[in-house]
């Protein structure tokens, strides 16, 4: 595929990204069941549990491990800050073990679920809220994740893309939200032609700063839905894809998955 189709792709996917930012924010389900969904989204509320949420997406499905804060809910009885900063780190570790186990890692997690409880307490003034409030710079929330211990870029930049993008927080800029390369991106990326098949996590990255300086990561939940939907490992269901007319897999560039 042509450097012509490559860009006619990237302004196609712009668009579509724009037009959705364009309109109220409806986001799409992070968690199951709804409690789950509405605590982690309760950004007002109980803003930690979004952040816990963040500690917890690390090598398991996004749905699952956004619905531990909720799980731990209720295995505890309560889910607010202070009930939270009176356990202990052992504590945590046995109610995400039992009845039976919420996380591969429950006993890594569990600890850092309890460094990063205290980190909003001591740092943040005991509401998370104040990681992001006040209109930082995108360069600034994403460090400001990444001071959690267990959250390394690709989850940073996760959770500042969702904030802007589906909870509607308001950022000075956008300049530094990366797309978060995930296999799902990263598999969709280089079969649209954007990269080669077998890029790394940084050719991902550079390539979306390359295209997009403004916002990066500005269509990174498309790909990474089409990922898990329509351009499967396996078998991609090219004819239902929208974006296939100028897609270099979808026109017979068919490299190995």
């Amino acid at each position: 595929m042509g450097q012509t189709d490559v860009m006619a792709l990237h302004e196609e996917l712009v668009a579509k990204a724009l037009e959705q930012l364009s309109k109220p924010a409806v986001p799409y389900p992070f968690a199951v069941p709804a409690a789950a969904d509405e605590l982690v989204k309760d950004i007002k509320g109980h803003p930690h549990a979004y952040v816990v949420a963040c500690v917890m997406d690390r090598q398991m499905k996004a749905e699952k491990a956004w619905s531990i804060p909720y799980e731990l809910q209720q295995r505890l009885g309560s889910f607010e800050l202070p009930f939270l900063l009176e356990k202990s780190a052992d504590e945590l570790a046995f109610a995400m073990m039992h009845p039976h186990p919420l996380h591969r890692f429950n006993t890594l997690m569990a600890g850092n679920m309890y460094l990063a409880l205290h980190r909003i307490q001591d740092q943040y003034g005991g509401n998370a809220g104040n990681i992001w409030g006040g209109r930082p710079s995108s360069g600034t929330l994403v460090l400001r994740f990444l001071g959690f211990r267990g959250v390394g870029p690709k989850i940073a930049n996760m959770a500042v893309n969702i904030l802007y993008r589906d909870l509607r927080v308001e950022l000075a800029d956008c300049s530094s939200i990366d797309i978060s390369a995930d296999v799902q991106v990263t598999r969709v990326y280089a079969r649209m032609g954007f990269v080669p098949q077998d890029a790394s996590v940084d050719d991902v990255i550079y390539r979306a700063r390359e295209l997009h300086q403004e916002y990066p990561g500005i269509y990174d939940l498309i790909l990474w839905d089409l990922g898990r939907t329509v351009c499967r490992p396996q078998d991609p269901a090219c004819t239902a894809c929208e974006w296939a007319p100028h897609c270099a897999y979808a026109h017979g560039n068919r490299l190995s998955a």
